[in-house]
C-alpha cells in the first residue's frame, strides 16, 4: 500500500515539475537525492558495523547474556509469553538507549521473528509484538547521537544542552507506551471473557 502512496506522490511531482517549466531543477533534484540516498548508506553501514562487531565481542564475552539476565525480571512482565524473544529485544532496547536507532534495526526484526514463534495468529499481531513496537517506537534514549552529530555540524555553542531534556522526554514516553499497551491488553481481555 505505501508503495502506492509512494509511486502516487513522485508521479504527481514529477509532473508538477515538468509542467512548470523547471526540468533542470527537477533533475537536479533527483541526482541530489539519489547521491544523498546513496551517501546515507554507507554512513549507516559504517554504524551497523561497528554496533555489531562491539554486539559481538560482547556477546562472546558474555555481557550480553548478563546484561539479557538483568533486565529478563522487568521485561518478562511486559513479555511473559515470549521468553526467548528477551534477548532480542534487550539488545534492541539497548541500542536504542545508547543512540544507536539504526543499529537496533537488526535487533528488532530478531526479536519479532522470536515473538512470531509464539504467534497462535500469524496474521494478527500479538500483546507482546504491540508492546514491543510501542516500545521500540517510544525508544528510551540516553544518548540522541544523530541530534548531537546534527548539532555538531551546525556548530552549535552547547551541543549536549539537548541530552538531558531527551532523556525525560523518553522516559515519559517509554512509560506512556508500557501503560496504553497495558490498559489496551485489559480492555481486549475484557472484551474476550464477555
Amino acid at each position: 500500500m505505501m508503495n502506492v502512496f509512494w509511486g502516487i506522490m513522485i508521479f504527481f511531482g514529477l509532473v508538477i515539475g515538468l509542467l512548470n517549466g523547471q526540468q533542470g531543477e527537477l533533475v537536479t533534484a533527483m541526482i541530489t537525492g539519489a547521491t544523498d540516498a546513496v551517501m546515507l548508506c554507507i554512513e549507516l553501514a559504517g554504524a551497523y558495523m561497528i554496533w555489531m562487531g562491539l554486539m559481538e565481542v560482547a556477546s562472546d564475552m558474555g555481557v550480553i547474556e548478563k546484561l539479557s539476565n538483568a533486565v529478563r525480571p522487568v521485561l518478562s512482565k511486559l513479555f511473559p509469553k515470549s521468553k526467548s524473544a528477551i534477548a532480542p529485544i534487550t539488545l534492541n532496547l539497548a541500542a536504542n538507549f545508547f543512540g544507536l536507532g539504526s543499529a537496533a534495526t537488526p535487533f528488532g526484526l530478531k526479536a519479532m521473528s522470536e515473538l512470531q514463534k509464539y504467534n497462535p495468529n500469524p496474521t494478527v499481531a500479538t500483546n507482546d509484538m504491540c508492546m514491543f513496537i510501542a516500545l521500540n517506537a517510544s525508544a528510551l534514549e540516553l544518548l540522541p547521537t544523530t541530534v548531537l552529530s546534527m548539532r555538531v555540524v551546525a556548530a552549535s555553542n552547547d551541543v549536549y544542552i539537548v541530552v538531558v531534556p531527551t532523556f525525560i522526554a523518553s522516559i515519559v514516553a517509554f512509560v506512556t507506551a508500557v501503560v496504553c499497551c497495558k490498559v489496551f491488553e485489559s480492555i481486549e481481555n475484557k472484551k474476550q471473557k464477555e
